[in-house]
């Protein structure tokens, strides 16, 4: 016997097709609360999280995973036993042949990263502090030029391990397929991730506080 087991509140357009498992009792997987758009595929053994948003044509093969609150643009092929992490932003008309990190956006063929979610994050609530962190926790992947063992190891030693950090590390340690970009990102030589004068003032504020405590 196989399965697809389909998540409350859901919203199925036009066309979409969804396969069955296969392998003696497994399953497919769509969470609660998404959007899957017309004309969209999901593959065997595939697992969708909670509040996914898949786009008009947006298609995964057999094994893929999307975790919580990720977006996928239209057109866009995702391949088999690829993971998009949660919060992740996925540009219509892209190839994903690897996996993206969780509180990503990015692109294109071949796919770049544009940075941060941010404004995703911002709207679902994200502290400037917790923002701020995962903003390192990129840079040291994607733009400092290390072997990913090694800006893991940075990680772990130089952020605090906010949840959301221990997420990123955790993601990148189980990649099996591989983190897609490493080579390609969108203004590589950008020094910072930019926050408002605002946020700036808002964080200085807080770590003087902290110190002060």
């Amino acid at each position: 016997r196989t399965f697809v087991n389909i998540g409350k509140h859901c919203e199925i357009r036009e066309f979409v097709t969804i396969n069955s498992s296969s392998g003696e009792d497994t399953y497919v997987k769509v969470g609660d609360n998404c959007f899957i758009m017309a004309y969209c595929h999901i593959a065997h053994n595939s697992v969708i999280g909670n509040h996914v948003v898949m786009s008009n044509n947006a298609t995964l093969a057999g094994h893929v995973t999307i975790e919580d609150f990720a977006i996928i643009g239209g057109l866009t092929p995702i391949h088999q036993y690829v993971r998009v992490g949660t919060y992740a932003m996925v540009g219509g008309m892209s190839r994903v042949p690897h996996d993206v990190p969780p509180y990503t956006i990015g692109a294109g063929i071949p796919f770049k990263f544009g940075g941060l979610n941010l404004i995703g994050l911002k709207r679902h609530g994200f502290s400037l502090e917790t923002r701020k962190a995962l903003s390192q926790a990129f840079k040291l992947t994607f733009r400092s030029k290390l072997h990913l063992d090694e800006a893991i190891a940075r990680i772990e030693s130089e952020l605090p391990l906010l949840p959301e950090i221990e997420n990123w590390i955790s993601f990148c340690k189980r990649t099996k397929r591989g983190i897609i970009g490493l080579q390609g990102v969108i203004n590589a030589e950008e020094e910072e991730i930019p926050f408002t004068d605002e946020e700036e003032e808002e964080v200085s504020v807080k770590e003087t506080q902290a110190v002060t405590v």
